[in-house]
């Protein structure tokens, strides 16, 4: 992995940082490969850059993951993946929030609290959208929502750690985009949570 964040992922980034250079799209896609042929990420609840509102965090009870939306892959894509990291991550490896497989090479969507296809283990060993829960006192934590589109359909059955996904994706990435989500946590809302216990 390398130290250094790419200078053509720059640009897709909000705020880019030393962190960032530890995000899976630095080193699964490359130049030719991010935003290739217009293939991009978006979401109806907030705009790149903008706060993730508390009904898709550890703030409000009942909170699920929010809905996206992205555009036709180049063609000959077999399979859309999303991972979801925590760039502000203190430690070595980023926290892994979501790991999703299994998505229709094509365009496509998923609705606000949509169970996907398949989904792999997050940062707490559990397949399923981790609560962004950053520390009271920290700085808004930036939540990188990473889509790539493959040349061959995944294997993996549900529960792989995200290891194993990164792995299995290595060499097969035809475009990937990004989009960010920040979160800074309310105040009297600090529960014991922490996003730096990640695995691999």
């Amino acid at each position: 992995m390398s130290a250094e964040l790419p200078d053509w992922l720059t640009p897709a980034l909000v705020k880019p940082h030393a962190g960032h250079a530890k995000l899976t799209v630095a080193r699964l896609a490359d130049r030719r490969t991010l935003g290739r042929g217009g293939f991009s990420l978006k979401s109806p609840a907030f705009e790149n850059g903008e706060a993730l509102d508390p009904c898709f965090t550890a703030d409000e009870e009942d909170a699920v993951a929010p809905p996206l939306e992205w555009s036709a892959p180049p063609p000959g894509s077999q399979e859309i993946v999303l991972l979801v990291e925590d760039a502000d991550t203190n430690g070595d490896n980023l926290t892994c929030h979501w790991s999703v497989w299994g998505l229709p090479g094509q365009k496509g969507m998923l609705l606000e609290g949509e169970t996907p296809p398949r989904v792999g283990k997050n940062s707490k060993r559990n397949s399923e959208w981790q609560l962004p829960a950053p520390p009271e006192n920290d700085a808004p934590h930036q939540y990188v929502f990473q889509i790539f589109a493959l040349d061959l359909p995944l294997t993996l059955m549900p529960g792989a750690s995200s290891a194993e996904l990164i792995k299995s994706m290595e060499g097969h990435v035809v475009a990937a985009a990004v989009l960010t989500g920040t979160y800074k946590r309310e105040e009297g809302d600090d529960e014991e949570w922490d996003e730096d216990d990640d695995f691999e």
